[in-house]
């Protein structure tokens, strides 16, 4: 079991470490001051939740592991965060959109967490929910700015949700260690958080006077993050991210 729990813990490690990572590109560019500092706060809650998990699964694990060996010393194929969380940062409307989706989806999820049958995990959902609740009042607040904004801020944002909107389906389709997780008690049940947060998307959406319900009849949605199939794009983060490591082997601050 304790390498399932380990698996389980990683993907929510890599989900919080590469959206953290993603949305502190974006320090020194923001379009304003203030967003500029909020979005690296954000990024810095991500990164300190994925530093709490991957400290725990390195407790578990023993064999001199550490919170570092997971962020640095693995390989594409080995990181299971989920595709939309990778993906460029684009502009501003499609960080939003991206936020939206992510910052909802987490509210639910960490709030259903807190019941976990793991101790340590329920702690870390408390803790994080707390920061949670703010980057979800960040993300719905700007885009109902940008919607209903100007008609060019309008139009981005509408772009912008709809071109992630295919990459959300996989937060809440379980892999099959997820599954294992679900069924022990450790784990909420993410499909059953699906209808919640597609209802608050909604409201954002329809306050922000965009259109809602976005078309995907057939119910297709881009996978693979979750088995190890990324895009891209992680390659890229992944370089940038353990260069120093790769490079300079056990080098310290």
């Amino acid at each position: 079991m304790n390498n399932s729990l380990v698996e389980y813990i990683m993907h929510l490690a890599d989900n919080s470490l590469i959206h953290g990572h993603r949305l502190s590109e974006w320090c020194g560019h923001g379009p304003i001051l203030e967003v500029d500092i909020a979005l690296s706060n954000i990024a810095l809650d991500n990164i300190g939740a994925a530093r709490s998990l991957y400290e725990y699964a390195a407790e578990i694990e023993g064999n001199g592991k550490t919170e570092d060996t997971y962020p640095y010393f693995r390989d594409v194929r080995q990181f299971k965060n989920s595709l939309l969380l990778e993906l460029p940062n684009g502009n501003f409307a499609d960080t939003i959109a991206k936020c939206l989706l992510f910052d909802t989806y987490q509210f639910y999820f960490y709030t259903a967490l807190k019941n976990s049958s793991d101790n340590r995990l329920a702690a870390i959902a408390e803790k994080s929910l707390k920061e949670v609740t703010y980057h979800l009042r960040f993300s719905s607040e700007w885009v109902v700015r940008l919607g209903d904004g100007t008609d060019e801020s309008k139009q981005k944002m509408q772009n912008a949700i709809a071109e992630h909107w295919e990459y959300a389906g996989e937060l809440f389709a379980p892999s099959n260690i997820e599954l294992e997780m679900i069924e022990q008690g450790i784990a909420p049940n993410i499909d059953a958080l699906k209808d919640v947060w597609q209802q608050k998307i909604a409201e954002t959406i329809e306050e922000a006077t965009l259109s809602f319900p976005l078309s995907n009849e057939k119910g297709w949605f881009q996978s693979g993050g979750k088995k190890g199939i990324h895009t891209e794009y992680l390659g890229f983060i992944l370089a940038d991210l353990q260069y120093m490591q790769k490079t300079y082997p056990n080098s310290e601050w």
